[in-house]
């Protein structure tokens, strides 16, 4: 079940008047003005693949999980993760919310059951696919050899 419901007389200015199920309208917008890409750590890995002579897509929406950064002739995809939003195992994701506790922890289990759910249907259409957490953006070297490993050789520009 969708968080976000179309409701009777329920608009919410300039979101389409959609709103989140079990939230304020208040809040509702505030959590539907989160960007979807372009994200800070998102940008940060494009800069990475393009100094390194990559070439790519972004947010592809007619894959499962609409992957970040997409290499259609390698296939492959790769997802760079918020590790709050995600629930990553670091100290970042494992921090937990002060207000309304038992909704966002049962909203970040959703998010990691939907991401496992996604890298799967991407493997099983013969996708390779890379999750690159925002905490490992701290270590530029190892991020740059980790997608080498991933993508292999560039390919030459001509």
């Amino acid at each position: 079940m969708s968080l976000l419901k179309k409701k009777k007389n329920d608009s919410v200015a300039g979101f389409g008047g959609r709103r989140w199920i079990g939230v304020d309208a208040a809040r509702s917008r505030t959590m539907s003005a989160v960007r979807h890409g372009g994200t800070r750590p998102e940008l940060e890995v494009r800069a990475v693949l393009r100094s390194l002579g990559y070439r790519f897509q972004t947010l592809v929406q007619d894959l499962p999980g609409t992957p970040d950064i997409v290499f259609k002739g390698r296939r492959a995809a790769i997802f760079v993760h918020g590790c709050y939003w995600h629930g990553h195992s670091c100290a970042h994701g494992k921090r937990q919310s002060r207000t309304n506790k038992q909704y966002w922890e049962s909203k970040i289990s959703r998010n990691r059951v939907r991401d496992r759910r996604n890298v799967r249907a991407l493997r099983n259409g013969g996708w390779r696919v890379l999750v690159i957490w925002e905490c490992q953006l701290g270590r530029p070297g190892w991020i740059r050899e980790k997608i080498r490993k991933f993508l292999g050789v560039e390919k030459k520009r001509h």
